[in-house]
């Protein structure tokens, strides 16, 4: 749609996750170099929590694409409170499929293929997304599961993904054997406005547009109404040139980014919530109406 207008080969602000667009800010590389830890080390349990939309699952695409042969990786994104064919899920996330129903068959099932790749020089690791939504009976299973043992060698590692929830249920009782056994762990944190501004540019250039496309104000004005939440950045700044595209714009300003914005609120998408407010935000927003007069955050 716009994207002839503005000279893009692709659209930059998809809410796909994609590698190839990955953005490291501060917080995104210290949690990609705890991934990169969590396997190279053999490390047991490695969890990986953040708000909706922070980045989780492109951190794990990306990690993905970086590991090589050696390992076989399965991974699950089906998650639900209900877990009880959990040993039917990780079969399948290793392309095992079995119409048995029995839990003794499926869990031999599993140390037999678990045990083939040790022995074929394959690494073994088990991915689970949005793991906020499994309960506490389908999180000590899944603990049983780093017992398995060849040779007296731990193979299976586990990566576990989800919202700041996940760690709230880490942290009861009844769960403390799994907590112990987590080897490391790291909250994502939203990106600063220096690095949505980066971040912004980054997406345009590897899309093939200008960096210079956005205003100054526009990168304020996005990160203020997104709290530096990457994927309530690309619905914005997608938006924005729709629009900027409709007003044949050369350049996004903050009032094409508001007025999309705006639009979106009186017809019931709310874009940012409490969760995607932060001081930071703020006080960038008060700095520039000191110093201009202008305010990011007026909508109307």
């Amino acid at each position: 749609m716009y994207e002839e207008f503005y000279h893009f080969t692709e659209r930059p602000f998809t809410l796909s996750p994609d590698p190839s667009f990955l953005f490291l800010g501060k917080s995104h590389r210290r949690a990609m170099n705890i991934l990169e830890y969590g396997v190279a080390s053999d490390a047991g349990i490695t969890v990986i929590s953040g708000e909706v939309g922070t980045g989780k699952t492109t951190l794990v695409r990306n990690l993905l694409a970086e590991i090589g042969e050696d390992y076989t990786v399965g991974m699950i994104t089906n998650t639900q409170h209900d877990f009880s064919d959990l040993l039917k899920w990780v079969l399948h996330a290793y392309g095992i499929e079995t119409e048995d129903n029995d839990r003794v068959k499926l869990y031999k099932q599993l140390v037999d293929f678990i045990t083939r790749e040790h022995r074929s020089g394959h690494r073994v690791i088990l991915i689970i997304d949005e793991a906020q939504n499994l309960g506490t009976e389908a999180l000590e299973d899944i603990r049983m599961l780093t017992n398995i043992n060849v040779d007296k060698d731990i193979v299976l590692q586990l990566i576990l993904v989800g919202q700041p929830e996940l760690i709230e249920m880490l942290q009861k009782k009844e769960l403390r054997q799994f907590a112990q056994r987590v080897s490391a762990d790291y909250l994502l944190q939203p990106l600063t406005f220096r690095e949505t501004e980066r971040y912004i540019k980054h997406r345009i250039i590897v899309a093939g547009g200008d960096e210079d496309l956005f205003a100054q104000t526009a990168f304020a004005t996005v990160y203020y109404h997104s709290g530096g939440i990457p994927r309530v950045i690309n619905t914005i700044c997608d938006m924005a040139l729709v629009y900027g595209y409709a007003d044949e714009a050369p350049k996004i300003r903050k009032e094409i980014i508001l007025d999309a914005i705006r639009d979106r609120k009186v017809g019931g998408l709310v874009i940012r919530d409490d969760q995607n407010f932060n001081q930071a935000a703020e006080s960038l927003r008060r700095q520039i109406i000191e110093k201009t007069g202008v305010d990011i955050a007026e909508i109307g």
